[in-house]
């Protein structure tokens, strides 16, 4: 199978975008994986420290090479938002393909010192490493009940953007133009700053670059931004949304309390949200 950087420079040169779709459970990553097969996607399973905890590291990536073996899909698997040096480190050994080094709320130089070690780690295991500047806004994926709104001085600053990969050689950068994570009151999220956006691609020339919070963004930003070199975006609080909004349905409409009897309409609900996204995406027959 080709490699996820194999998929990245696909990505780039055809100008689609590579989907993460985060999950906590087999449930959502049935649906996930359902939606790749039907529309013959390159997919990225996304767990954060929390959610990988709660799966299991080990487990994690023995699901991906089930689901690996028996689509013969790349599907990838990427640490999302690790924030520990150690914690990277067992996540590299227990075999996922990528992990994402947030260093958002350190300094500069403790930013760039910390994706230094963990590039030099994964490197050894021939792993990507996607680091992160600008602050991307809220810690998790939840809806919040007022309008959020993205400060100036949270964008991504190019020339910074610049220094940091000079500094470390990650394989990715995650940048923040707008997005948050989580959606609003209003279920959309604040338009993407193309302009910021453009001159990031100016300054960083070849380099991936991602996009967080992707739930709830306008569809006509997605698709300007992968125009303009966004390869990869993360999906989490729809996913989460459809997932629990399902399920509380199914749950309440009737007594059932046999899971693979009230699940599956949860686990479609999550396979509508991934389906459209990857159309959205670009994505589609990219496998």
């Amino acid at each position: 199978m080709k490699t996820l950087k194999y998929y990245f420079k696909k990505a780039e040169q055809q100008k689609f975008a590579i989907g993460q779709f985060n999950f906590s459970d087999f449930s959502q990553v049935k649906g996930i994986v359902e939606a790749a097969k039907k529309l013959k996607a390159p997919i990225i399973l996304g767990t954060s420290e929390g959610e990988s905890k709660f799966v299991g590291i080990k487990e994690a990536v023995a699901m991906r090479n089930v689901l690996r073996k028996e689509t013969g899909l790349p599907i990838f698997l990427n640490l999302d938002h690790g924030k520990s040096l150690d914690y990277l480190k067992e996540v590299i050994a227990a075999g996922y393909d990528m992990v994402h080094f947030d260093g958002s709320k350190l300094d500069f130089l403790e930013n760039a010192k910390t994706t230094q070690n963990v590039i030099r780690y994964a490197k050894r295991k021939g792993i990507l490493v996607e680091g992160e500047m600008g602050n991307i806004g809220t810690e998790s994926s939840k809806v919040y009940e007022e309008k959020f709104e993205i400060k100036e001085e949270d964008l991504t600053k190019p020339e910074e953007a610049k220094k940091y990969l000079a500094k470390t050689k990650a394989n990715l950068l995650a940048i923040s133009v707008g997005t948050f994570h989580g959606v609003d009151s209003t279920g959309t999220s604040p338009h993407i700053r193309i302009d910021r956006l453009k001159e990031i691609k100016k300054e960083l020339g070849s380099t991936y670059l991602v996009l967080h919070g992707g739930s709830g963004t306008p569809e006509e930003d997605i698709r300007e931004a992968i125009k303009q070199g966004i390869v990869k975006i993360n999906i989490n609080t729809e996913l989460r949304l459809a997932f629990a909004n399902a399920l509380k349905a199914t749950l309440c409409q009737n007594n059932e309390i046999t899971p693979y009897k009230y699940l599956p309409e949860a686990i479609r609900a999550v396979e509508t949200i991934v389906e459209a996204k990857i159309k959205l995406f670009g994505s589609v027959g990219k496998a």
